[in-house]
């Protein structure tokens, strides 16, 4: 059986580290595939539970020299993070004083002034710095050597324990004269680097703090208490312990602790923070509530529908952690550069000390050019550089209300050509009216008794729309039998021993009844836009009674298409509605092309023969019936006010049903690609010329060690710009 398993990593400091985990958990037979991310220092591993257990996955990866433990809700990474800081901090201070002595007196050596000390206290300062402060780096190396690999760790060990070695032999080499003539060492330059990598370390660290940042604000929003109504005694208990079908007593501006429907009261509630909707929506008796939400001005009594991990906030998290977790396809190349980077740099390393030895005759300084080419050479950008751009458009993209399943569907999205968009629902409100009624040979109100009653029970708008009309009417729907679905058609049933078909010009088309009256007011209605059904007789062959609907279009969804035509995207309408209806709606709308009278298992085909074409196709939809042409799109994006089943299937889901969200996930999929293309342009560019700097003596050790930390810091800087990303919709054009 196989299953999946999600670690938290501790000890990863770059891309090959990543590298070098991934290659240990594939060697195992029992492993089917595994994902490490350094910038979450996250793992998700599928593997073969017959073969192998969780445990044995975790004891692999701390063989190869890393921390592992299984992901838990309840662990409290925040304040595991601030405690690994914070002692971070306390060794770089360390570190920082110990080293100071040895680089203030550089400062005043060019005016001749020398306050450098003796080579004994330079030893007795520099040595607690490489050994104590710099084991990691130590412990780490060892890991990749035994693994037959290597890492940033390796690279820092190997230059700074050269220099200090140097230092050391200089040292004992002219110690019978170190009273009065001190040799140049450089204990210094060995403190300075692993104080500066610390240091660069640090400053990434907390910089990648912010980059998930969205995700511990939705963690935030999870109230720790709720109030129980327990045969009508208020109690106060942990969220954890409340069960579904429990009622909870949420008072005024209270945030609110689990998805329920209110039961009584009504208030407005802020869902900003989940689903991105700026004003307070209107909630009263069977409305559904959202847990982390707040509360209004009114004090509401709610029956729990879903407490822990299926809550709403909940799955919200999930779904940005996944997203985070998961690689792009992009960073497919950059662990492909990344396997053969430090083996690389060794080489390069070790040409250096011997060219410029054997040109120079002064190995001293050979070594020191090759130290500078070991400490600059570090992959930390190259592995920071995807998941961070990710982690912060993810992000980013939640904070508007759109939710990012993985980062393929993220990246993919910056390259559409064309959208094709369902009709009801997305384009239109989905809440479609009776506009105008016909019987034939019979009373309206048996027609409409009998659309009630073959209808009553069905989700579908127009559905609704039918038995709305009736109780309007006062017509109370009656009993069917023998209810049969007609997919992309209508029902059939049977009333009172009559058989009776309700559905669209497919049915009765087929039928050969489409003649007369009804052709008449066929072409009258759809003319105007609206939708027609019909009643049909299946004994008699007849239609008995003509009902049309209006569904009123989004008031954004013309800015939609606006908002796309800017993003240079082409518009395709796919919907089961009649042609009149589907021409009348694009042409208001601006759509390119309309393909009318779909049925839902032709949705599919229409986006793949758009692939075909060459197209780069998203596709938008909120119901069942669009769930496999969200499936075949290139990206899937769906509305949460539809069903889960297109929420599932669908790579972006868009929570609320305002469609000025789909061009604003396009907007951020192409800003954070562009951060991933820049930060692997500066990544590469740092190491294609500093290396040869570093190489041809260019570089000191410590300006290597500077440069190296600055890469990393500035990688991660730069996709924190994109937390200034703002959506169309905050720009105020609506």
């Amino acid at each position: 059986m196989q299953q999946s398993i999600d670690l938290d990593i501790k000890g990863m400091t770059c891309a090959s580290c990543v590298g070098r985990i991934e290659k240990v958990l594939k060697k195992n037979s029992g492993v089917l595939s595994a994902s490490v991310n350094l910038a979450t220092e996250k793992a998700n591993v599928h593997y073969e539970a017959s073969k192998l257990e969780a445990s044995e996955i975790v004891n692999l990866i701390k063989n190869a020299g890393y921390e592992a433990s299984l992901v838990s809700d309840e662990s409290p990474a925040k304040n595991s993070n601030e405690e690994r800081l914070r002692q971070e901090k306390i060794l770089i201070i360390i570190a920082s004083v110990l080293t100071l002595p040895l680089v203030l007196p550089m400062i005043f050596d060019p005016f001749g002034i020398n306050l450098m000390p003796n080579a004994w206290i330079q030893l007795a300062l520099a040595t607690p710095v490489q050994f104590f402060i710099g084991w990691r780096f130590y412990k780490s190396a060892w890991g990749a050597i035994k693994a037959r690999t290597g890492n940033m760790e390796l690279l820092v060990a190997l230059g700074t324990t050269a220099a200090y070695s140097l230092s050391l032999y200089l040292m004992l080499k002219g110690l019978d004269h170190l009273e009065h003539q001190m040799p140049h060492l450089y204990f210094e330059g060995s403190s300075v680097i692993i104080t500066l990598v610390l240091l660069g370390k640090y400053l990434e660290s907390k910089a990648k703090t912010q980059t998930s940042e969205a995700i511990r604000a939705l963690q935030n929003l999870r109230p720790s208490m709720a109030r129980v109504l327990k045969d009508n005694i208020e109690i106060e208990v942990p969220v954890e312990k409340v069960r579904l079908a429990d009622r909870v007593i949420i008072r005024p501006g209270e945030r609110i602790p689990v998805d329920g429907v209110i039961q009584k009261g009504k208030t407005h509630v802020d869902e900003s923070l989940i689903t991105g909707e700026s004003l307070p929506v209107s909630k009263q008796e069977s409305d559904k509530i959202v847990g982390g939400s707040v509360n209004g001005e009114g004090l509401i009594i709610v029956e729990v529908t879903a407490t822990g991990k299926e809550t709403m906030l909940s799955r919200i998290i999930r779904l940005i952690e996944d997203a985070q977790a998961v690689k792009a396809p992009i960073q497919r190349l950059v662990d492909k550069v990344s396997a053969v980077f430090v083996p690389a740099v060794i080489i390069i390393t070790a040409l250096t000390v011997l060219i410029t030895g054997f040109i120079s005759h002064d190995w001293e300084m050979a070594i020191i050019h090759g130290v500078s080419v070991l400490v600059i050479a570090c992959p930390c950008a190259l592995g920071l550089a995807t998941p961070t751009s990710i982690m912060v458009g993810t992000g980013a993209a939640a904070r508007a209300g759109i939710l990012i399943k993985d980062a393929e569907s993220l990246e993919v999205a910056h390259s559409l050509t064309t959208i094709a968009f369902d009709k009801t629902g997305t384009l239109t409100e989905g809440k479609p009216q009776v506009k105008k009624l016909v019987a034939i040979d019979r009373p309206l109100t048996e027609v409409l008794s009998v659309l009630a009653t073959i209808q009553n029970g069905s989700e579908h708008p127009l559905a609704k729309a039918i038995i709305d009309e009736a109780r309007k009417k006062n017509i109370v729907p009656g009993h069917a039998e023998s209810i049969k679905a007609l997919p992309g058609r209508g029902l059939e049933a049977t009333i009172e021993g009559r058989h009776y078909i309700v559905g669209s010009k497919r049915v009765i088309q087929g039928l050969n009844i489409f003649e007369g009256e009804t052709l008449q007011f066929t072409e009258e209605r759809e003319v105007v836009g609206e939708t027609v059904s019909y009643l049909i007789d299946v004994e008699n062959n007849k239609v008995i009674g003509l009902i049309s609907f209006s569904d009123m279009i989004k008031g954004s969804s013309k800015k939609t298409i606006e908002e796309l035509k800017k993003l240079g995207i082409k518009t395709v309408m796919l919907t089961g509605d009649n042609k009149g209806s589907a021409y009348a709606v694009a042409q208001e709308l601006g759509i390119d092309e309309v393909r009318a009278e779909v049925l839902p298992e032709h949705k599919a085909e229409v986006i793949q023969e758009l692939r075909k074409n060459g197209e780069i196709v998203g596709m938008i939809g909120d119901g069942i019936n669009d769930a496999p042409a969200l499936a075949a799109a290139h990206v899937g994006m769906a509305m949460s006010t539809g069903t889960d089943v297109a929420m599932h299937t669908a790579g972006i889901t868009l929570m609320r049903g305002n469609p000025l969200l789909i061009p604003d996930a396009v907007s951020v999929s192409r800003r954070t690609y562009t951060k991933i293309k820049q930060n692997l342009f500066w990544a590469f560019v740092y190491n294609i010329i500093g290396i040869p700097l570093a190489a041809f003596g260019y570089l000191s050790p410590v300006v290597a060690g500077a440069a190296m930390a600055l890469s990393s810091v500035s990688v991660v800087t730069n996709s924190l710009l994109l937390k200034n990303w703002k959506s169309v919709i905050s720009k105020g054009d609506l």
